[in-house]
């Protein structure tokens, strides 16, 4: 099995390469090698590789520049994924994708199910939803997995932000009323490369859309409140709660971002665990690398 892996430096590529690695000839891209904001980089590396799976984790993320940057944002996760379904069809190829809670407004109050209604809020939901409805328009073979509150031992995300204030600040105000699954990229790279070992023959039949995020739910205060307690800061730090009103950002966001994984675990029987246990296992990692390198 050929595998064709872009955003290979990202924080959920990064771990993609290591779970698809030993499912195959893995050729893995980074922004580098493969620009996705450039049309005739993606024809080529498709022709070149030729493969059977292309795994998709290249995503333009910074949610609040996309506010200011629409154009950057629609090139890399509107057009871009068309362009990869499009090269996967000629081929013969599954294309696997990453999406977004951020394509729903939040207005509902249970978690939201792969046949609701979308309602993006902002120009990154937007740009990813248009990459959805890119890859649907193609028709070829594909799995679009949506996820939530993607965090890692990399990259900038908010574990890693978490994890910095609490060095430096007395206090942090972390936003409580907005709910959803923090979900650890390692987690989610295990499920796909679960999905590929398991599944491969009875994927070109499971076209469509699946919900794939951490069991549970918490709000950003209640994540930030785990990560603390898994730190075990030597001092007194106060992790007051507010409303999304009193941290504007550029970006909106929804207040519900909570998917149910029912359709993906009753198709093929793949769950990840809670987000509290996936949390304590990401943050083991990062001290055990912590310790081996105080060690060398």
């Amino acid at each position: 099995m050929k595998i064709l892996l872009t955003g290979s430096n990202g924080q959920l590529g990064w771990e993609l390469a290591r779970t698809l690695a030993p499912l195959g000839a893995l050729t893995a891209y980074d922004r580098t090698t493969l620009n996705l904001a450039k049309p005739d980089q993606i024809a080529a590396a498709v022709h070149s590789v030729k493969p059977d799976i292309i795994v998709n984790a290249a995503a333009y993320t910074a949610v609040d520049r996309a506010e200011s940057e629409p154009d950057a944002a629609f090139a890399v996760n509107a057009i871009a994924p068309g362009l990869l379904a499009e090269g996967a069809k000629r081929i013969g190829a599954l294309l696997i994708h990453y999406s977004t809670d951020y394509v729903f407004d939040g207005a509902k109050e249970t978690p939201y199910v792969e046949g609701d209604q979308p309602n993006p809020l902002n120009v990154y939901g937007r740009s990813k939803l248009a990459g959805e409805q890119a890859i649907g328009d193609v028709g070829g073979q594909y799995l679009i997995l949506r996820t939530s509150w993607i965090y890692a031992a990399r990259g900038r995300n908010f574990l890693l932000t978490i994890l910095r204030l609490l060095k430096e600040k007395d206090e942090l105000r972390v936003v409580s009323d907005q709910i959803g699954a923090p979900t650890f990229a390692g987690a989610l790279a295990n499920a796909t490369a679960k999905l590929l070992r398991k599944h491969a023959a009875a994927l070109d039949d499971a076209r469509g859309t699946y919900h794939v995020t951490s069991a549970g739910h918490t709000s950003w205060h209640g994540f930030a409140m785990e990560i603390a307690r898994l730190e075990g800061t030597p001092r007194e730090i106060r992790l007051v709660p507010i409303l999304s009103n009193e941290y504007p950002l550029p970006a909106r966001r929804p207040k519900n971002s909570q998917l149910s994984n029912e359709k993906l675990f009753e198709r093929f029987g793949v769950a990840l665990p809670s987000w509290q246990t996936s949390l304590k296992a990401c943050h083991a990692e990062m001290r055990e690398r912590k310790r081996l390198g105080a060690g060398a």
